[in-house]
């Protein structure tokens, strides 16, 4: 698994590194999604999470959720054109499991895509996302998730 300025980063998911999201694929052409381990060290603790409705298609570079923390508020934006199909309610109840289990019950929601390919060309796997995210966190001054 990369670990990255202490920042885990799973090898068995996918990335879109310009939106610090994660997508695991589920073997149905779908996807569960969240943010990585890097945006919720960014964040800081998840204080809401508001999703957007299950059935609504997202066109790739908008909001599929409305994040805040207590230093910052924003969207969740995905790489590509999907399809909302399911929304993590616990989630909504409970922001801070992004944050205490990023990679597992913290997933925002799960997607569809209108064309995989497209998909296919946002997304990094999981042992090649090392150095992009070095870079983009040269980028964003983001020293690491170190505690």
């Amino acid at each position: 698994m990369p670990v990255v300025r202490g920042c885990n980063l799973p090898d068995d998911l996918f990335y879109d590194v310009a939106n610090n999201l994660w997508y695991r694929p589920n073997g149905d052409g779908t996807y569960t999604v969240g943010m990585t381990m890097i945006a919720t060290g960014m964040a800081g603790a998840l204080v809401a999470f508001t999703a957007k409705k299950v059935g609504k298609t997202i066109a790739g570079g908008k909001s599929v959720a409305t994040v805040e923390s207590g230093k910052w508020v924003g969207p969740a934006k995905i790489g590509f054109d999907a399809e909302i199909l399911a929304v993590n309610d616990n989630l909504t109840a409970d922001p801070k499991l992004a944050n205490s289990d990023t990679y597992g019950e913290g997933w925002m929601v799960k997607v569809k895509p209108v064309d995989q390919s497209a998909a296919d060309a946002v997304l990094v796997s999981g042992n090649a996302v090392a150095a992009p995210y070095e870079a983009k966190m040269d980028a964003d001054s983001f020293a690491g998730c170190a505690a």
